[in-house]
């Protein structure tokens, strides 16, 4: 081996790969190498049994792999077809790339770790490819590599919707709770999208198996755990619970400033967040302003009191004491006469037995909420994506319950 070729090998580390010439286009800046398996050819991609060669391709193929010091590199090969006696004719293992691919598995895994990092454009710069190039490489890798994978062991389940696009487009994402990763992405948050998780991606066997599931208040979300998971303890999510209470006092808050004069609404402005702050995190000026609203406005001080009450809730140990609080909660929240009370009271009552479960299991969505907002980032950091499939291979890719870039070989992963 020439010293040119020796020092080629060692600065590309090239393992189980023998290279037979070079050449250096500088015009275009690019490294071409024709190469060939090292001890390992002829053999079959499947059981790796050594086999007879029984074709030979005409034209060599090229395969892309990890640009270089701004040089971009490619692989010269002509592959040979190989009868194995268990698999039948097939192409030999190409040892440095999957078969029938044009890139390298390093090429792959930078590409699969860039995008984890960065936006598309930017790693598409720094692999020396077209942006739409790499996102057809990338959707190609990410099915191939979630090809045949099924979900497993999924005991704990939370279901929320996110949007993907303008134009109120949805998607519904399930969550493993327990393992903190996203299992399944489908398009629109009805009743069908839901049931269409649960009857194609879960066999029988595997819906017995879930024991807890957290949603928002969604009925169908709701209705669709229900009827599949059968031995399922649905938990009403704490975040929503909170928010929907929040919501009620805000709508208070709204009246009363819509009904109040100039040097009345002096006294409310500014009050808003003021009032959804938690106790553990509100000053002792902020706690004097609030009970100033005793005088000030009744109807907006009663709704605080019941909103500051409510954070008992979360603290009790036992159900039949979280429940019997929240019958007497409820009870005295009925009797302010505040309407966006009332139809709160209403929805808390409906779904009770869902609200105190939290007690027993302390479930909530608050990893599904942490995923959400990874999950927003990359929305974001690639300025909305057009359609769901190119979003769910991000969505995959950086919280999938499949480690993708895992999944190359382990001697192909250094950058």
């Amino acid at each position: 081996m020439s010293l040119v070729r020796k020092f080629i090998v060692t600065l590309l580390r090239l393992k189980e790969i023998f290279v037979v010439g070079y050449e250096f286009k500088i015009r275009d800046r690019e490294l071409h190498l024709w190469v060939r398996p090292y001890k390992t050819g002829c053999r079959c991609p499947h059981c790796e049994r050594r086999c007879t060669i029984v074709h030979v391709c005409a034209t060599a193929r090229t395969w892309r792999d990890m640009p270089i010091c701004g040089w971009s590199v490619f692989f010269w090969y002509q592959p040979k077809e190989v009868f194995c006696p268990t698999h039948g004719r097939v192409q030999e293992r190409i040892p440095w790339a999957d078969p029938y691919a044009r890139i390298t598995y390093r090429f792959e895994y930078a590409l699969l770790v860039y995008c984890q990092l960065m936006t598309q454009k930017a790693a598409a710069r720094l692999l020396h490819i077209s942006k739409s190039t790499l996102s057809d490489l990338l959707h190609q890798s990410i099915t191939r590599l979630r090809d045949g994978h099924r979900i497993r062991g999924l005991t704990s389940v939370g279901v929320d919707e996110i949007s993907y696009c303008k134009g109120h487009k949805y998607a519904t994402i399930v969550y493993d709770l327990d393992r903190s990763c996203v299992v399944w992405v489908g398009q629109g948050k009805g009743r069908e999208t839901i049931d269409r998780f649960f009857q194609e991606s879960l066999s029988s066997y595997q819906r017995d198996q879930i024991l807890w599931a957290a949603c928002d208040m969604s009925d169908a979300y709701i209705g669709a755990i229900k009827e599949h998971c059968r031995k399922a303890t649905l938990v009403l999510d704490r975040f929503h619970i909170v928010k929907a209470i929040n919501a009620a006092l805000d709508e208070v808050r709204k009246e009363e400033w819509r009904e109040a004069s100039g040097q009345e609404r002096k006294i409310l402005k500014g009050l808003r967040w003021l009032l959804f702050k938690h106790s553990s995190t509100r000053s002792k000026k902020d706690s004097r302003i609030l009970h100033a609203l005793a005088k000030g406005n009744r109807r907006i001080y009663r709704a605080w009191l019941l909103k500051d009450e409510f954070e008992q809730f979360w603290e009790f140990k036992a159900p039949w004491a979280a429940e019997r609080f929240l019958k007497r909660w409820t009870t005295a929240a009925l009797r302010t006469r505040l309407e966006p009370m009332r139809k709160l009271v209403n929805t808390l009552r409906k779904h009770s037995s869902h609200i105190i479960s939290f007690i027993e299991s302390r479930l909530t969505n608050a990893t599904a909420e942490g995923l959400n907002r990874i999950i927003k980032i990359v929305k974001n950091r690639a300025s909305g994506f057009r359609t769901l499939d190119a979003f769910t291979d991000m969505i995959f890719l950086t919280v999938g319950d499949v480690d993708i870039p895992a999944q190359i070989p382990a001697k192909f992963r250094a950058l």
